[in-house]
């Protein structure tokens, strides 16, 4: 299979399998479930749930069942930052995916409380679903997606670009930022498949691990190059919007041309570290450059 179709085949399969594992809307408490559902389906590119699939399908034995719910539990934990992101006492965004954000369709309450269901439904499904071999595999994932998501993830990288509003910044505390709040569950993801199935040996996996750090970084490079030079029909959210925040990005601390640069040279190293995984690797390859391609 080709990439494209490879790519469009695991976008429709991680979209069937949350239309399973979320409650439907018809189920009390109704307006919940339809937030949640809103919130979850028909939007995004998946990059996580590819990266579990590649993983786990090109190193591991996982079965593609496996992947498809260790890959919801990943876009569960997404769709639910996302959420809290564009709240009125975050980013305060009207726009994602190219519909009205979750409070603004629904209600700041209920997008809160659909938030959190997401999150909470994310460590059900890797918990009720045999996604590694072993039990220490199993709690190893579900270990990855909780750290992913915490104070030393996403919630502390929000919190460092809350802090960093309006303030000048080195680049370290902002890549420090952006491994946290946008890479840690990129490398979730790829971990996590690593995790799948049999597992990857330890020789494999540190070079997957470094792999999935600088696409983590990469992928967030990309998106403040988007957002400084993209206009908001095509990013499908509010362009423009850092900027007028006053929060600070690699394009406002490098400017445009270093940080295309600088993603040039991110993508170089994850190409690198793969090398050593032969034709393996061939779908992460197309992934790294699937990620960075929309920035040029």
């Amino acid at each position: 299979m080709n990439f494209p179709d490879w790519v469009t085949y695991i976008q429709q399969r991680t979209e069937t399998a949350l239309q399973t594992i979320l409650p439907a809307a018809s189920l009390a408490p109704c307006r919940l479930h339809e937030a949640m559902r809103y919130a979850a389906l028909g939007g995004g590119k998946r990059i996580r749930s590819l990266l579990v699939h590649a993983t786990g399908s090109s190193f591991t034995h996982a079965k593609p069942e496996q992947l498809d719910r260790a890959a919801c539990a990943v876009e569960l934990i997404h769709a639910y930052s996302l959420i809290h992101d564009d709240l009125p006492c975050m980013d305060d965004d009207k726009l994602r995916r190219g519909k009205p954000t979750v409070h603004v369709e629904y209600d700041e309450a209920t997008a809160l409380l659909a938030g959190d269901a997401l999150q909470t439904l994310a460590f059900q499904v890797l918990a009720e679903t045999s996604v590694s071999a072993t039990a220490a595999g199993q709690i190893e994932a579900i270990l990855l997606l909780a750290q992913a998501a915490g104070s030393h993830g996403m919630a502390g990288g929000q919190a460092i670009d809350i802090a960093s509003a309006g303030h000048e910044i080195t680049r370290e505390v902002l890549e420090s930022m952006h491994v946290r709040k946008t890479g840690a569950l990129v490398r979730a993801a790829v971990l996590i498949g690593a995790r799948a199935g049999e597992g990857v040996l330890d020789n494999r996996r540190q070079r997957l691990d470094h792999y999935a750090k600088r696409i983590g970084l990469l992928y967030q490079v990309v998106d403040d190059i988007l957002d400084a030079a993209s206009d908001t029909a095509t990013l499908g959210k509010t362009a423009g919007k850092d900027a007028s925040n006053g929060k600070p990005t690699y394009v406002s601390l490098l400017g445009l041309t270093d940080a295309r640069r600088f993603a040039e040279d991110l993508l170089s190293e994850a190409h690198e570290a793969l090398a050593p995984l032969g034709e393996r690797a061939s779908r992460l390859h197309e992934l790294a450059d699937f990620i960075s391609h929309r920035a040029f």
